[in-house]
């Protein structure tokens, strides 16, 4: 063990820190040298979004500590940014979620801040709602997303309702690097400054989230539409239920087994409504039911995950970018059917988001951006839109939707809610979603997308994955499946190139360790890091035409093979 990270030890052995933290490291020493190590070989990183890592002890750890001097730098931030601060604080179900949003809420009001804490766990959108409600300068939500159990977090979100973005990001990790000791940190003393909000917050959101519904009536002549609905233990329970009945649908069944708010997810390995394994009693529940749509939404109530019967009256889930793609053609058909649509309206993805979304947009005359991976870039070019041009619908292939400007994060609420409407809408004309979906790919040409994920744990993890990076960078492939490479498009160095002549433009975009190769077939493949867990993701889009719906299941064999061949001649493994 090296010497800084023993004398990291030593420090969390002094008085200074509480008798169970010390006996806990005692502990460690003895039975688990390895684990001691990693839990103090670094400080938990304040990345650009905030913390995420594994609850225990020790600077590498999510902890009262780690937590405290995160708040500590921020609420300093804050303070040197406006002249009075005011700040929202949120939590989700995960087990230590309420003691770090109290300790949060805690510090910020000994900083001489006023502080909104919602009375008990709620959705991460309903925190970016309130911030904007109240004219916060800053929130803060804790959670740690869908990660595994083992995990816990800490959003810190900006006057907008977004997270932070530059300068303000980088600005923040400054001050929170300062806070060297825990007498830095106020840790009580104006407990005056805070006030717990509830139910009258919810339903401000609520009656926010009903004004999106584009068709009421459809919504009232198919209330009976049999929804099936799992909060995956999470913070969904809260607020799902209600807006669903605020929008007229009195059918809606809960997954009991996943109902409870439970830090544990005792019924599933990962709370990601993107796994099968997850939403696997959601859909035995919706095939005993003959439902009409299952969804599941995530522990903190952004993303969502929707099951539906496809054309063989098969039930399957849909992924992200099939789900976003139907939710921006619903809102952008609508608002054109209805004679809402506006001249300046526009609609906003990521980069690694399926481009069928922008041939749809096109054929419609909406203006479709294409921002960094994160919702707080979609909040940005909002902001930065505003009075200009109309902001309809955002989203992101990882089950991330965000329908009108009223908040400025993603929100499954309020996707639950429209998904359900455009459901009722295909039902009102006799046929089901997924027959809309297979229609959409006659129009525009069938797209699929797929993904995987390459861990790389411990210490050497992060190195591992930046040599990767470094390497397709250094040496592009030149064929991939058999197919030229043509195009490279480097967000680090804000390059795009064409690899044929050489030419190379600027990617008018911030700075993000991302690889795009382009192919002379069409098919897009993207690198990414994540930024919150050791992780690289790499993004397969492969697309081709569908003369008729009857050809739907030979064509997409075609593309699934497609896809396997790439990742079996780029060497990946999940």
């Amino acid at each position: 063990m090296d010497s800084r990270t023993q004398n990291r030890i030593d420090a969390w052995l002094s008085p200074a820190y509480d008798g169970e933290t010390r006996s806990e490291i005692k502990k460690l020493e003895q039975e688990n040298p390895a684990d001691l190590e990693d839990a103090f070989y670094k400080d938990l990183e304040f990345g650009t979004g905030g913390l995420r890592g594994i609850m225990g002890v020790g600077t590498n750890r999510m902890n009262r500590y780690t937590v405290g001097k995160a708040t500590q730098g921020y609420a300093n931030y804050l303070k040197q940014s406006f002249k009075e601060v005011k700040v929202a604080i949120a939590h989700d179900s995960r087990n230590n979620s309420r003691v770090f949003a109290e300790i949060v809420a805690n510090i910020f009001a000994a900083n001489d801040v006023k502080v909104y804490l919602f009375e008990s766990l709620r959705p991460t959108p309903e925190l970016s709602f309130a911030i904007r409600y109240f004219g916060c300068q800053g929130g803060v939500v804790c959670t740690a997303s869908h990660n595994p159990k083992e995990y816990n977090g800490y959003k810190a979100y900006w006057d907008d309702g977004a997270q932070l973005v530059p300068p303000h990001d980088k600005n923040v990790i400054i001050e929170v690097e300062k806070i060297k000791s825990l007498d830095d940190v106020k840790w009580k003393g104006g407990e005056q400054n805070i006030t717990i909000i509830g139910k009258e917050i919810d339903e401000k959101y609520i009656e926010m989230v009903k004004s999106l519904s584009v068709y009421p009536d459809v919504c009232l002549a198919q209330h009976d539409l049999k929804i099936v609905y799992t909060p995956i233990h999470g913070t969904g329970i809260m607020v799902v239920p209600q807006v669903l009945k605020r929008y007229g649908f009195d059918n809606v069944h809960i997954v009991e087994e996943q109902a409870t708010p439970d830090g544990n997810f005792p019924t599933v390995k990962y709370p990601n409504p993107e796994e099968k394994e997850t939403m696997s009693i959601g859909l035995q529940k919706a095939k005993e039911l003959d439902a009409d749509i299952l969804l599941g939404t995530d522990p903190d109530g952004d993303r969502v995950g929707i099951g539906v019967k496809n054309h063989n009256n098969e039930w399957i889930l849909m992924n992200g970018n099939q789900t976003a793609l139907l939710a921006f053609n619903y809102i952008i058909e609508a608002r054109k059917t209805k004679g809402i649509a506006l001249p300046n309206d526009m609609v906003i993805k990521t980069i690694v988001t399926t481009d069928m979304i922008d041939k749809i947009a096109k054929e419609n005359n909406v203006t479709c951006y294409n921002v960094l991976t994160g919702f707080k870039w979609i909040a940005e070019l909002i902001k930065e839109k505003e009075g200009k041009e109309n902001y309809v619908i955002g989203g992101e292939e990882s089950f991330g939707l965000m329908i009108g400007d009223k908040i400025r994060d993603k929100d499954a609420e309020s996707a639950v809610a429209i998904i359900c409407e455009m459901t009722a809408y295909e039902k009102n004309k006799g046929r089901k979603l997924f027959d809309k979906l297979i229609e959409l790919y006659v129009q525009y040409g069938l797209y699929k997308e797929d993904l995987i994920s390459i861990t790389k744990k411990g210490m050497n993890g992060a190195k591992e994955i930046a040599n990767m990076m470094q390497a397709y960078r250094a040496n592009p492939p030149q064929k991939i499946n058999d197919s030229e490479v043509i195009q490279l498009l480097d967000y680090q160095n804000q390059t795009n190139t064409n690899l044929q002549s050489g030419e190379s433009s600027k990617i008018e975009l911030p700075k993000s360790n991302v690889l795009q190769f382009i192919l002379a077939d069409g098919t897009k493949i993207s690198a990414r890091p994540s930024g919150t867990e050791p992780k690289i993701k790499f993004y397969f889009s492969v697309n081709t035409k569908l003369d008729n719906a009857a050809n739907f299941d030979a064509k997409e064999k075609v593309l699934d093979d497609k896809i396997a061949a790439i990742i079996n001649d780029m060497g990946l493994k999940a």
